[in-house]
């Protein structure tokens, strides 16, 4: 099967057919973790490298691995790679690793991942692979980051607050207070907070997406004309 464009592979993870706002995959943690920013980002550097790893990994050794057996084998594979990642998250972001608790683990199974795996690394090269598990990762990780910042902001009246978690000491003062605490809004950390503030996302995007369409059918429209009135002249 031949390779796609890197810049379709691009406007596809990133914003096209992003897999939170669209493909609305990967909800459990997208809303359970994205009460702060640090958080946020946590979960997501942890699922873009997952991404990254196991597309190229599924991407060499898929001319080895039979049809009847490809799933099992993918999904050990996205496990060794978490396993790693949470091995390495407890031994050096041990405080950040303690808040994410089980929510690490959970990658497995995570549907971005096996969704990736299985419908495209499985059918292309390495190279291309590594590229689509970066860009899917990185436009799951901004709605994951951008939401938390939301909800952190609205529900605690700062943004990264115990950076020092992810970042070590010298990230200690990063986090600010931009809202005094009797602004704040307590339903923007519970579950129908993350619910509300992922529509908010969604419709933001059908938004922007619908005036885009309404401009190209405008100038598609307008562009028969040009040569018609030139001729009239």
């Amino acid at each position: 099967m031949s390779d796609p464009r890197l810049s379709e592979l691009a406007l596809d993870g990133l914003w096209k057919n992003n897999p939170a706002l669209v493909q609305v995959l990967g909800l459990c943690p997208l809303l359970a973790i994205s009460n702060t920013t640090v958080n946020a980002l946590g979960l997501a550097i942890a699922t873009l490298v997952t991404l990254l790893v196991s597309n190229g990994v599924v991407s060499l050794i898929r001319d080895w691995v039979r049809a009847e057996v490809r799933l099992p084998v993918y999904v050990m594979v996205i496990a060794s790679v978490v396993t790693i990642i949470e091995l390495t998250m407890n031994a050096h972001f041990h405080e950040l690793y303690n808040t994410l608790g089980i929510f690490i683990p959970l990658i497995v199974t995570n549907c971005i991942i096996i969704a990736r795996a299985e419908g495209f690394a499985s059918r292309h090269g390495v190279g291309v692979s590594l590229f689509d598990g970066f860009v899917m990762g990185m436009g799951f990780g901004l709605v994951l980051v951008v939401l938390g910042a939301m909800r952190e902001l609205i529900g605690f009246g700062t943004l990264l607050d115990g950076a020092d978690q992810l970042f070590g000491p010298v990230a200690v003062d990063w986090g600010v207070r931009v809202l005094p605490e009797q602004m704040t809004f307590l339903l923007a950390l519970m579950p129908p907070g993350a619910f509300i503030g992922l529509a908010l996302l969604v419709a933001f995007k059908q938004a922007v997406d619908q005036r885009a369409a309404r401009r190209a059918r405008a100038a598609k429209e307008a562009r028969p004309a040009e040569p018609a009135a030139e001729a009239a002249g």
